[in-house]
C-alpha cells in the first residue's frame, strides 16, 4: 500500500509542475482506439485548486490546442496485450496531436478501462472534542478507514471521500473549519489487477512520457457524460466501447461505485462478420452504417450490399436484409446490457433516490440502443455526450470521446484522493474488514 501511496503522490506532485508549464496531454487507451488531446493552461487558473473537498468545478482554466486518434493495436478488453504494437499506437496519436499544437508535450495523464475493477465503501470516525476540523483531522480519520483484503495482485487505483459527517450533520462536501464533537467519513475504493497498470505505466514510460496520473475511464467517462443534477441526485454511467463496457454510478457529485463488463462493440463486430462471413473491416463498415437493434416490417425488404474481394463475383455481390443484420446485432447488444443490469443490481442502484442510466462511448451510438436499453435496463434512459469543453475540435466531441474529455476536466479538477492529505505515521492498520459495496444505500 506504501509503494502505491507514494507512487500516487509522485504523479499527483508532477501534475501539478506540468500545468504550472501549462501544457499537458491526456491519452485514453482504448481497445479500438487510442486518442490524445493536447490541453494549455491558462495562467489565470492554471492549477484550478479551489481548496475544496472533491468538488467538480467548471471547466474553465485551459483549451484544447491538439486532438488525434488512431486506431488501437495490441489493446484487448482494454488491457494492453502487445506492448510493442500499443507503443507504436501512442507514440502515433501523440505525435499526431503534437504536431496540430505545434508544440512537445512531455507529461500525460492516461486512463483505461478493463482490469477487474471492484469497489469497496470504507468508513471512519473520530473524536474532535469540540476542536475544528483542520486539514490533519481529515488525514487521521481518512486514514482510520478499515482497508479490507483486496488479495494480491491488485492496486488501489482511486480512493476518495465522498462523504462527511459532522456529529449529526451528513452531506458536507468540506468539513474544514467547521467544529464538532465527531468527523466521519464514507470513502470510495477502487482495486484494479496490478499486472493492468504496470503495463500501462511501463508502455507510456517506453514513449518517452512522464505519467502524470492515472485514472479509471469509467471514471472518467461519468465525470463528462453526466450533467451537474445526475451526479448529483444519482445517476449510472455506461461507457460502451470497443473491448469492453465500463460502469459507473455517481452520487452526491462522486463516482461511488464503478465496474466493467468484458464485451463491447468489437464482438458485435465479430457476430456479423462470422454470420455473414466477411472480413472484420468489412463487417465494422456495416455495422455502423447499417446497424440496429429494433427491426420493423421495412427491413425486410432494406437490403444491404456486404461487397467483399475473394475474387469470386457470385459470392462478393451478395447482399442480406437490414433485418437478418439486426438479428445478428440484437442477441449480442442483449447480453451486454443484462451483464451491465446484473452489475447495477449488485452494487444497490436501485437504493439511489434516482436511477437516471446514460449511455456513452462509440457503441452507444447504435441505431435504437436507447429503446433497448430502456426495457432491459430501467426507465430512465439516455444517450449521452461528453461536455463541450473549450477548443475541442467537433470530430472529437461523440460520446466516443467521453473518457478523454472526463481525463481533461480530471487533470483540470481532480476530486481530492486518499493521498492528497499527510497521513499519520501512527496510523492503526491492524483492522482489514470493511462492510459490502452496498454501504451507500445506508449512507446517503
Amino acid at each position: 500500500m506504501t509503494d502505491l501511496y507514494q507512487s500516487q503522490r509522485a504523479m499527483r506532485q508532477m501534475r501539478r509542475q506540468a500545468l504550472q508549464r501549462g501544457v499537458v496531454a491526456i491519452l485514453d487507451i482504448g481497445s479500438s482506439k487510442i486518442a490524445c488531446l493536447v490541453l494549455r493552461f491558462d495562467g489565470t487558473n492554471r492549477l484550478s485548486e479551489d481548496n475544496s473537498i472533491g468538488s467538480l468545478a467548471g471547466q474553465s482554466g485551459f483549451r484544447v490546442i491538439g486532438a488525434a486518434t488512431t486506431r488501437s493495436r495490441g489493446v484487448q478488453f482494454g488491457e494492453i496485450t502487445a506492448m510493442q504494437e500499443t507503443e507504436r499506437a501512442i507514440r502515433t496519436a501523440v505525435q499526431a496531436a503534437q504536431k496540430m499544437a505545434g508544440l512537445r508535450v512531455d507529461h500525460v495523464i492516461a486512463s483505461f478501462s478493463g482490469a477487474n475493477p471492484r469497489s469497496y465503501g470504507l468508513d471512519a470516525k473520530l473524536d474532535l472534542d469540540g476542536q475544528e476540523v483542520s486539514e490533519s483531522e481529515i488525514a487521521q480519520v481518512l486514514a482510520a478507514c478499515e482497508v479490507p483484503e483486496y488479495g494480491a495482485g491488485r492496486e488501489v487505483l482511486h480512493a476518495q471521500p465522498v462523504n462527511f459527517a459532522l456529529d449529526n450533520r451528513s452531506g458536507l462536501e468540506d468539513p474544514r473549519g467547521q467544529l464538532g464533537q465527531t468527523l466521519a467519513v464514507d470513502m470510495h475504493m477502487l482495486t484494479v489487477d496490478t499486472g493492468t497498470v504496470q503495463n500501462l505505466v511501463r508502455c507510456v514510460q517506453r514513449c518517452d512520457l512522464e505519467l502524470a496520473g492515472i485514472a479509471s475511464s469509467a471514471y472518467a467517462s461519468g465525470y463528462a457524460a453526466l450533467v451537474e443534477d445526475e451526479q448529483e441526485l444519482g445517476a449510472a454511467c455506461i461507457d460502451m466501447g470497443g473491448g469492453s463496457t465500463s460502469i459507473s454510478i455517481f452520487m452526491k457529485k462522486h463516482m461511488i461505485y464503478a465496474d466493467a463488463v468484458r464485451m463491447g462493440g468489437d464482438h458485435i463486430t465479430s457476430d456479423i462478420s462470422m454470420g455473414l462471413g466477411v472480413p472484420m473491416a468489412n463487417a465494422e463498415r456495416i455495422k455502423t452504417f447499417c446497424g440496429g437493434v429494433h427491426a420493423t416490417g421495412v427491413d425486410d425488404r432494406d437490403m444491404i450490399d456486404i461487397g467483399g474481394d475473394t475474387g469470386d463475383w457470385e459470392h462478393d455481390r451478395r447482399s442480406v436484409s437490414r433485418a437478418e443484420l439486426i438479428g445478428i446485432m440484437r442477441p449480442r447488444v442483449e447480453e451486454i446490457l443484462e451483464e451491465v443490469r446484473t452489475r447495477l443490481d449488485a452494487a444497490g442502484f436501485e437504493y439511489l433516490p434516482s436511477q437516471q442510466i446514460v449511455l456513452t462511448g462509440g457503441s452507444s451510438q447504435i441505431l435504437g440502443l436507447d429503446g433497448l436499453a430502456t426495457r432491459i435496463l430501467g426507465q430512465q434512459v439516455r444517450l449521452g455526450r461528453p461536455l463541450r469543453v473549450h477548443g475541442l475540435p467537433q470530430s472529437a466531441t461523440g460520446p466516443g470521446f467521453a473518457a478523454a474529455v472526463g481525463l481533461s476536466l480530471f487533470a483540470a479538477h481532480p476530486q481530492d484522493e486518499w493521498w492528497d492529505f499527510e497521513t499519520p505515521v501512527d496510523r492503526n492498520s491492524g483492522r482489514t474488514f470493511s462492510r459490502a459495496v452496498r454501504w451507500f444505500k445506508d449512507n446517503w
